[in-house]
Protein backbone atom coordinates (compact mmCIF):
# COMPACT_ATOMS: atom_id res chain seq x y z
CA UNK A 1 0.00 0.00 0.00
CA UNK A 2 2.70 2.61 0.86
CA UNK A 3 4.46 1.88 -2.44
CA UNK A 4 1.25 2.57 -4.38
CA UNK A 5 0.79 5.87 -2.52
CA UNK A 6 4.37 6.88 -3.28
CA UNK A 7 3.99 5.95 -6.95
CA UNK A 8 0.77 7.94 -7.12
CA UNK A 9 2.42 10.95 -5.53
CA UNK A 10 5.32 10.77 -8.01
CA UNK A 11 2.94 10.56 -10.96
CA UNK A 12 0.95 13.50 -9.61
CA UNK A 13 4.03 15.69 -9.07
CA UNK A 14 5.44 14.87 -12.50
CA UNK A 15 2.08 15.60 -14.11
CA UNK A 16 1.82 18.96 -12.36
CA UNK A 17 5.37 19.94 -13.34
CA UNK A 18 4.89 18.94 -16.99
CA UNK A 19 1.50 20.65 -17.10
CA UNK A 20 2.89 23.88 -15.66
CA UNK A 21 5.79 23.78 -18.11
CA UNK A 22 3.37 23.46 -21.00
CA UNK A 23 1.19 26.21 -19.59
CA UNK A 24 3.93 28.83 -19.20
CA UNK A 25 6.21 27.84 -22.09
CA UNK A 26 7.17 30.33 -24.76
CA UNK A 27 6.09 29.36 -28.25
CA UNK A 28 8.65 28.25 -30.83
CA UNK A 29 8.24 31.48 -32.82
CA UNK A 30 9.33 33.65 -29.88
CA UNK A 31 12.22 31.37 -28.86
CA UNK A 32 14.15 32.03 -32.07
CA UNK A 33 13.65 35.80 -32.00
CA UNK A 34 14.63 36.62 -28.41
CA UNK A 35 18.23 37.48 -27.48
CA UNK A 36 19.86 34.81 -25.37
CA UNK A 37 21.63 35.86 -22.16
CA UNK A 38 22.51 39.52 -21.77
CA UNK A 39 19.63 40.90 -23.79
CA UNK A 40 21.85 41.65 -26.79
CA UNK A 41 21.98 39.63 -29.98
CA UNK A 42 25.12 37.48 -30.29
CA UNK A 43 28.07 39.07 -32.05
CA UNK A 44 29.94 35.86 -32.89
CA UNK A 45 29.30 32.14 -32.97
CA UNK A 46 28.88 30.42 -29.61
CA UNK A 47 31.79 28.02 -30.14
CA UNK A 48 34.28 30.57 -31.47
CA UNK A 49 37.86 30.26 -30.28
CA UNK A 50 39.43 32.40 -27.60
CA UNK A 51 42.84 34.00 -27.86
CA UNK A 52 45.58 31.96 -26.21
CA UNK A 53 46.36 34.72 -23.69
CA UNK A 54 43.08 34.01 -21.89
CA UNK A 55 44.34 30.58 -20.85
CA UNK A 56 47.01 32.14 -18.61
CA UNK A 57 44.35 34.28 -16.95
CA UNK A 58 42.20 31.17 -16.51
CA UNK A 59 45.03 29.25 -14.86
CA UNK A 60 45.72 32.11 -12.44
CA UNK A 61 42.02 32.32 -11.61
CA UNK A 62 41.91 28.58 -10.93
CA UNK A 63 44.99 28.81 -8.71
CA UNK A 64 43.40 31.49 -6.56
CA UNK A 65 40.10 29.63 -6.60
CA UNK A 66 41.90 26.61 -5.17
CA UNK A 67 43.43 28.93 -2.59
CA UNK A 68 39.97 29.87 -1.37
CA UNK A 69 38.91 26.21 -1.26
CA UNK A 70 41.84 25.51 1.08
CA UNK A 71 41.42 28.68 3.15
CA UNK A 72 37.81 28.10 4.23
CA UNK A 73 38.47 24.89 6.18
CA UNK A 74 41.74 26.37 7.43
CA UNK A 75 39.87 29.34 8.89
CA UNK A 76 37.70 26.93 10.89
CA UNK A 77 40.61 25.04 12.49
CA UNK A 78 43.29 27.74 12.75
CA UNK A 79 42.36 28.64 16.33
CA UNK A 80 42.69 25.05 17.53
CA UNK A 81 45.84 24.21 15.59
CA UNK A 82 47.77 27.33 16.53
CA UNK A 83 50.99 28.61 15.01
CA UNK A 84 51.62 25.56 12.84
CA UNK A 85 48.47 26.23 10.81
CA UNK A 86 49.43 29.87 10.30
CA UNK A 87 52.92 28.92 9.13
CA UNK A 88 51.53 26.31 6.73
CA UNK A 89 49.07 28.78 5.23
CA UNK A 90 51.74 31.43 4.72
CA UNK A 91 53.91 28.79 3.04
CA UNK A 92 51.01 27.88 0.75
CA UNK A 93 50.43 31.55 -0.08
CA UNK A 94 54.15 32.04 -0.74
CA UNK A 95 54.10 29.17 -3.26
CA UNK A 96 51.10 30.75 -5.01
CA UNK A 97 52.79 34.16 -5.01
CA UNK A 98 55.94 32.61 -6.48
CA UNK A 99 53.82 31.19 -9.31
CA UNK A 100 52.25 34.57 -10.03
CA UNK A 101 55.65 36.30 -9.96
CA UNK A 102 57.02 33.68 -12.36
CA UNK A 103 54.06 34.16 -14.74
CA UNK A 104 54.48 37.91 -14.54
CA UNK A 105 58.23 37.70 -15.18
CA UNK A 106 57.73 35.39 -18.18
CA UNK A 107 55.21 37.84 -19.67
CA UNK A 108 52.15 35.62 -19.36
CA UNK A 109 50.16 38.57 -18.02
CA UNK A 110 51.23 40.99 -20.77
CA UNK A 111 48.45 41.80 -23.27
CA UNK A 112 50.54 43.28 -26.06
Amino acid sequence: MPLAVLAGAVVLVVSVVVGMAQLVSVGPVLKGRLPHLGGLPPVEHAVSRFHVRWYAVTMIFLAFDMEMIFMYPWAVVVATMGTAAVVEMFLFLAILLAGVVYAWREGALRWT
